[in-house]
């Protein structure tokens, strides 16, 4: 049976030509004339409460902008997802995904570890590999903007234990093991935070890290795969 249409938004909706003539999907970063979205001083102070309520370590910093639509109005740069869980690098992000991401680790990830890995002790730091970055979606040279772009979105690439032990973010579909269990788990309960998930079993260009971000769409639609 078909499902229903997809909302206008998601991954894979088709959108008409701009006034360039050439869709979205066929546009470079610099024709798409795109500009940075402002964010509310009272929703702003709202979430940074949030974060600051959770323990997460972070500071303001300038507002950003380098041109054709990239940059964060009010972005923050986090160094702990939560207390004593270490951010590596750095990330730089809008606060509605530092949040969701704290969220995700304290409600899904820590119990996750804590249920399959007890040997391995608490998670102590978060290797992500990308946060804000100014490019299309997968360093395309054409195509729609990426949420990295905008501050919205950031890629977990391992989390580090307290024993010593990485776990690596790759293709475990077929992983037998509890690690493959929890990184499973994980991926999944993802969903409940982020509006858009993509693992290593979405496709070639998310092999090694989860996609993680905060886009809004029509009507809450979520796109995790």
């Amino acid at each position: 049976m078909q499902g229903p249409p997809r909302p206008p938004g998601s991954p894979e909706s088709s959108q008409p030509p701009t006034e360039e003539g050439k869709p979205p999907g066929e546009q470079t970063l610099e024709e798409q004339n795109l500009t940075i979205e402002p964010e509310s001083d009272a929703e702003h102070a709202e979430c940074t409460a949030a974060l600051q309520s959770l323990g997460v370590v972070f500071k303001d910093t300038p507002r950003i902008d380098d041109g054709n639509g990239c940059g964060i109005d009010k972005p923050i740069i986090v160094s702990e997802a939560l207390p004593g869980i270490k951010l590596k690098p750095e990330a730089t992000i809008r606060c509605p995904a530092a949040l969701a991401l704290a969220r995700w680790m304290k409600d899904s990830v820590i119990p996750a570890a804590s249920a399959a890995l007890p040997e391995q002790g608490r998670i102590t730091t978060v290797n992500q590999a990308t946060s804000y970055m100014c490019r299309l979606r997968n360093g395309a040279g054409t195509g729609k903007i990426s949420e990295h772009a905008r501050g919205n979105a950031i890629d977990i690439a391992s989390f580090h234990f307290e024993k010593g032990e990485d776990v690596a973010v790759r293709s475990r579909r077929e992983d037998p093991t509890l690690t493959g269990a929890f990184q499973r788990t994980v991926s999944a309960a993802g969903c409940l935070y982020f509006t858009t998930v993509l693992d290593p079993e979405s496709d070639a260009a998310h092999e090694t890290h989860f996609h993680l971000d905060v886009i809004e769409r029509k009507g809450g639609y979520r796109y995790c795969h």
